[in-house]
């Protein structure tokens, strides 16, 4: 999801519904991705932030229904990740309540809570539709998944997360993202589940770029 919905309208067309239909179809038959259709190219290519590793990034937001629906996917994913990968996520400032949202996902970050209240924090918003615009009501939900809320918020109100939230904004601005949810890999390559056609064909395509990262 972007901020002018981009997505959506391209899934409403039958031109990219059937584009989307042949890129799920080729990657599900194991062909190799194609540059333009089912990843881009990113230009310049962005420094990683992990030296020594290939670097996977996810771009997301609590607010997308994308991220969310895609959330179930990737995580176990990311735990299979072979050692030689980095993989981060990075929350986008941009659509609802992107402030409070980049700052929960920090504090939970340094936390190490993330895998925990990731899927929570999104029910918490899809599907129970609170609204977390207010720190106290982000602090309630911590609290009432065991995480000790004023802790939290010392953590969410810290220097260290402002300068996290400042990170992410510039990798936003390097990786020119303007939708979620994007998966970039090694600061040179892009591609998302709109893209690929499909949750798994994304995490394929990535794996595909991994490898190729892997051979130079």
């Amino acid at each position: 999801m972007n901020r002018r919905e981009f997505s959506a309208s391209l899934l409403g067309t039958g031109v990219g519904a059937a584009s989307l239909a042949w890129a799920a179809a080729a990657v599900a038959q194991g062909a190799t991705p194609v540059e333009g259709t089912q990843y881009t190219r990113i230009d310049p290519p962005v420094a990683p932030m992990t030296p020594g590793k290939i670097e996977v990034l996810e771009f997301f937001s609590y607010a997308c229904p994308h991220c969310n629906s895609f959330e179930p996917t990737l995580e176990p994913w990311s735990k299979k990740l072979p050692a030689d990968v980095a993989f981060h996520r990075v929350p986008v400032p941009f659509l609802y309540n992107y402030d409070n949202f980049m700052r929960l996902y920090y504090a939970l970050e340094t936390m190490g809570q993330v895998s925990v209240m990731q899927p929570k924090v999104f029910a918490a918003v899809h599907v129970e539709r609170l609204r977390l615009d207010k720190p106290a009501d982000i602090a309630a939900l911590m609290a009432k998944n065991g995480i000790d809320s004023a802790k939290f918020l010392d953590i969410f109100n810290s220097f260290s997360v402002a300068t996290s939230i400042a990170r992410a904004k510039k990798l936003v601005t390097e990786y020119k993202i303007d939708g979620v949810p994007t998966l970039t890999v090694q600061g040179r390559y892009a591609t998302s589940p709109g893209q690929a056609g499909g949750h798994e064909q994304a995490l394929a395509v990535v794996d595909y770029l991994i490898q190729r990262s892997r051979k130079g």
